[in-house]
C-alpha cells in the first residue's frame, strides 16, 4: 500500500505557491520516493475559505501544516517527523 502524499495547497496564479513547489522539488533530491499532490482551492470553496489568504499551505497525512513561509530546512524537519525523508 503506498503511502499517503502530503498536499500542497495552492491556487494556478500563486507566485509563493511555486515556490514552495520549488522546495519541494529540491527536497525529492534528497528523498527521491518524496511525493505530494497539488489541489487547487479555488475550485472548492471550502478550501479557499480556509486557505484563501494563507497559501501555500502543506498538509502532511499525519494532520499537520506547514505554513508559508517556510524554509528548506523547516519543510526538511517536517518531512522527517513525518518519515517521509
Amino acid at each position: 500500500m503506498p503511502k499517503p502524499k502530503p498536499v500542497l495547497y495552492s491556487t494556478s496564479a500563486c507566485h509563493l505557491c511555486e515556490l514552495a513547489e520549488g522546495l519541494l522539488e529540491a527536497a525529492r533530491a534528497a528523498a527521491p520516493a518524496l511525493g505530494w499532490e497539488v489541489v487547487d482551492i479555488s475550485d472548492d470553496d471550502a478550501l479557499f475559505a480556509r486557505y484563501g489568504e494563507r497559501i501555500p499551505v502543506l498538509r502532511f497525512p499525519s494532520g499537520e501544516e506547514l505554513g508559508w513561509p517556510f524554509t528548506a530546512d523547516e519543510l526538511h524537519r517536517a518531512l522527517r517527523r513525518e518519515g517521509l525523508a
